[in-house]
């Protein structure tokens, strides 16, 4: 039975190692394109918020400050009903003719708020490239500019690096190191043709593909998705490529967790959506790499109170697991993160284990508080 057992960790070792690896390859594929040519479609940029007194007119300067022409695109913040003074203090502070803010109208739907607030933005949109950010994350004057000169023909949809804002406290760098390993892990992935990651803070589509996949209207049932599950049904129901810009000009800032439980109830509502993905091969991919984390506290259990072998294992697991997710961090240097604190990885890389298998396990039970809202997967 041990040895069987032995077998079973070495095998999900493998599989984790292929994965992540893979993950590294995607990176080197991406390329994306070089080419600065002018983008002939009118850009529509949709920014829905929900109470973000404290950054909204920090959202606002950075899009009046974008280097693109101001006849190729629009500005429509949707406000998804904030009980705070948001919508006030946006409304006076626009000056631009491209810029306009709606309030949202209510809603019978329990949840997918935020998707109802990008389908009414979408609604109002006029551009057939619509581009979409987060009210509390910032840009480079470059962004828009970047992330849609790579609309080739055959590109349904461009997903574009987030990174945490630089933190002088260690819950903050942890986090920005963590944050920065998920956003490259998808891109790597994109760069391998198996989309499974994105972020709704910085992706773009084009309005007709949106329309011809329906929407989200197969996706109202879940609180989250409106990335990742949106560029799956592209990925994997159309024949329209998705790409991802891994580059530092298309970077979007936004502010780490001030709390623990804030980031926990964050990871919770971004596990929520894994058993829902288009590709079920995804699924049992996500299943295998839980199995993995499991067994590593598995492994330390029975090396300590049944056979020493299964530390040798878990020695040479972590190790595995270090270098290959180093790899894949190296990588965004000076894009997504400026250096790798070799400490902090350490630190980081032992904390990833119990969150990983937490975040899972109270993702997939789909309770969870996102903006002051009390939600259901």
């Amino acid at each position: 039975m041990l040895n069987i057992l032995s077998l079973f960790f070495i095998g999900l070792l493998a599989f984790y190692f292929v994965f992540i690896r893979n993950v590294r390859i995607g990176l080197t594929k991406l390329g994306y394109y070089k080419t600065q040519a002018e983008l002939d479609e009118f850009v529509s940029i949709i920014i829905p918020f929900r109470n973000e007194s404290s950054k909204i007119l920090d959202s606002l300067k950075s899009i009046e400050l974008q280097n693109y022409p101001i006849d190729k695109y629009e500005v429509i913040y949707i406000d998804d009903f904030s009980d705070d003074d948001s919508f006030e203090k946006l409304k006076n502070a626009i000056t631009n003719s491209n810029i306009s803010v709606f309030s949202m109208q209510e809603s019978n739907i329990e949840k997918a708020h935020k998707k109802q607030a990008i389908e009414f933005g979408i609604s109002k949109a006029k551009g057939e490239i619509i581009l979409f950010t987060d009210a509390d994350c910032t840009s480079s004057p470059e962004w828009i500019r970047t992330m849609v000169v790579g609309f080739e023909k055959q590109t349904a949809l461009v997903s574009g690096p987030v990174a945490f804002a630089e933190s002088d406290n260690l819950f903050g760098r942890l986090q920005a190191l963590e944050f920065a390993g998920l956003i490259l892990t998808g891109a790597g992935l994109i760069g391998n043709k198996t989309p499974m990651i994105a972020s709704s803070a910085n992706l773009a589509f084009r309005k007709s593909v949106f329309d011809e996949v329906g929407g989200y209207k197969d996706l109202m049932n879940l609180s989250s998705g409106d990335d990742e599950l949106l560029m799956q049904k592209i990925a994997y129901k159309t024949n329209y490529d998705v790409k991802f810009c891994l580059a530092k000009e298309a970077l979007v800032i936004t502010d780490p967790n001030k709390s623990v439980e804030e980031f926990n109830q964050q990871r919770k509502r971004w596990a929520s959506k894994g058993l829902f993905y288009e590709n079920k091969a995804i699924i049992i991919q996500l299943l295998l790499i839980f199995l993995f984390f499991i067994g590593l506290i598995v492994e330390l259990i029975l090396g300590i109170f049944l056979d020493s072998k299964f530390l040798i294992i878990l020695a040479g697991s972590l190790f595995v697991k270090m270098f290959v997710e180093y790899s894949v961090l190296e990588k965004g240097v000076g894009i997504i993160i400026k250096k790798i604190s070799f400490p902090l990885f350490l630190l980081a890389e032992v904390l990833h284990i119990p969150y990983i298998i937490y975040s899972a396990i109270s993702g997939t039970l789909g309770n969870f508080t996102w903006k002051d809202r009390k939600l259901k997967r």
